[in-house]
């Protein structure tokens, strides 16, 4: 490969970066701006992260985020488990194909549409829009994420060690308990933190399925930027960003020791 072709590639990748993330940093470095206007610099300022702690509205939205992450990630985790466990241990049963169509449907799916479909399924029940409500949609879309994750795993692990376990006196209960899940533990914690960041960051499947007492953090953060780009709006973002950044890494770590 000539030096010309080598330098243009670089400056393509650079270009590529610069268009992903120069939005991101600029967030970021605004957050810090003292001047109330976001769009001039008035010198760096950490204020506007302590004027968080004084609006009610963000605080609450952050604690209706968090908790219907973290509640629906365990959800969806577990379900995951169990549908990889059933697709991949129990062999060809009659309705496998389409238990795992309708598994990995929310994958294909736009976003809109599986939270249409979900508002329609709780008006023709009768089912009021709520954090429960809200919490069932996260873990549709993320159910999908987490059975694909774990049932990689379990097919990497040896079956002949489960049934080691059993010839031993162990139920296949046990010896999966015991052997298998030991092994897939790093894709368990893999599988719950995407399905965390997935529920944390979601906007349109929120829209759909919560209501006016489960206003989430993405949904406030839209409701305030439609009336004007806030500094403290940049500041709640970063700190999102970051804590999304977290998760990620701790989820590629998690990855990383399974495949080792």
């Amino acid at each position: 490969m000539s030096p010309a072709s080598n330098l243009v590639r670089r400056a393509v990748l650079a270009a590529g970066f610069v268009f992903l993330y120069a939005p991101i940093v600029i967030l970021a470095v605004m957050s810090f701006n003292a001047s109330r206007l976001v769009s001039v610099w008035g010198g760096f300022s950490t204020k506007w992260y302590a004027a968080l702690l004084e609006n009610e509205l963000l605080i609450q939205s952050a604690r209706i985020s968090f908790a219907a992450a973290a509640l629906s990630a365990s959800i969806a985790t577990l379900l995951g488990l169990l549908a990889a466990v059933s697709l991949s241990r129990f062999g060809s049963f009659r309705s496998r194909l389409l238990f795992f169509g309708a598994v990995h449907a929310p994958l294909v799916l736009p976003e809109v549409v599986l939270g249409l479909a979900l508002l329609s399924c709780f008006v023709a029940l009768g089912v009021g829009r709520g954090f429960t409500t809200l919490v069932i949609g996260h873990v549709t879309l993320t159910m999908c994420f987490t059975t694909v994750a774990l049932l990689a795993a379990l097919r990497g692990c040896d079956p002949t060690l489960e049934e080691a376990a059993m010839d031993l006196g162990a139920t296949p209960a046990r010896a999966f308990a015991l052997v298998a899940l030991p092994q897939i533990m790093p894709a368990l914690a893999s599988a719950f933190l995407l399905a965390f960041t997935i529920s944390l960051d979601d906007f349109v499947i929120a829209s759909f399925a919560t209501g006016p007492g489960a206003t989430t953090l993405p949904m406030r953060i839209y409701s305030q930027v439609r009336l004007g780009v806030s500094p403290q709006i940049n500041a709640i973002s970063t700190l999102l960003l970051g804590l999304v950044a977290i998760a990620l890494g701790l989820s590629a770590l998690a990855m990383r020791r399974a495949k080792r």
